[in-house]
């Protein structure tokens, strides 16, 4: 939170106004106290932590699909599974932080942190679980989790540049905003459940036995991280 200081001239004299106090910025600065971190944390910090949680476990459910028998499909609809647990959570921090009235740059910054792990890395682990498993196929699956990242990154910055309502919430997106990932983890259930995974990926598979092979499925991941970083493109927020 930055701390700005006005001042006001009373009778000619200045009175110099002191800045709100921050007390999450002092509980994380603190050099002693024991749970300093868990006592900074604001409630719908703890919600946001939980959308983490669901983008991680969706990663190690991936894992361990591919551990385990290609048949058994269990981890992978796992995998599938956290993942709108995670928009649950991604939705409610928010309404919870206005309704307590509590917000922080180090919450701006876990919900960051958490949706590129929840509608970012996670979708792309679950893309190589169906058979997106190609060198380049790899390459572009990253290009793609590159642009929510950088697509967070240009939010935090931009935040406060953005027109809000009354409540602060803001106007409206600039790019499509990550978690509309779940359209495509919704596709990708849609396969798992036709058992259009592994050798029977929809649209098959180009230059196939070369170092360019990959799925041309893949490209789907390009054009929505290209949407995630377009700037003229203002998605009004619900």
């Amino acid at each position: 939170m930055s701390k700005r200081t006005s001042a006001a001239v009373n009778n000619g004299a200045a009175i110099t106004k002191e800045p709100a106090h921050d007390k999450q910025k002092d509980l994380l600065v603190a050099n002693e106290g024991h749970f300093s971190l868990l006592k900074a944390m604001h409630m719908a910090d703890y919600i946001t932590e939980m959308n983490g949680f669901c983008g991680i476990m969706s990663i190690f459910s991936s894992l361990r699909y591919c551990l385990g028998d290609p048949a058994d499909k269990s981890n992978l609809w796992l995998a599938l599974a956290f993942l709108p647990f995670g928009l649950f959570f991604d939705f409610m921090d928010g309404r919870v932080a206005r309704w307590r009235k509590k917000s922080s740059m180090m919450g701006q910054e876990l919900d960051s942190l958490a949706d590129l792990i929840s509608f970012g890395l996670a979708p792309a682990c679950v893309a190589f679980c169906i058979g997106l498993r190609t060198p380049a196929d790899h390459v572009l699956l990253t290009v793609f989790v590159l642009c929510g990242l950088t697509r967070l990154a240009r939010f935090n910055v931009t935040a406060a540049n953005i027109p809000k309502d009354a409540s602060g919430k803001a106007s409206y997106f600039e790019g499509t905003p990550i978690p509309t990932t779940l359209g495509v983890d919704a596709l990708m259930a849609y396969w798992v459940g036709q058992g259009w995974i592994l050798d029977d990926v929809p649209l098959g598979v180009w230059f196939a036995g070369t170092p360019l092979e990959f799925h041309p499925i893949v490209i789907m991941f390009l054009i929505h991280g290209s949407l995630m970083c377009s700037k003229s493109l203002h998605v009004p927020k619900p």
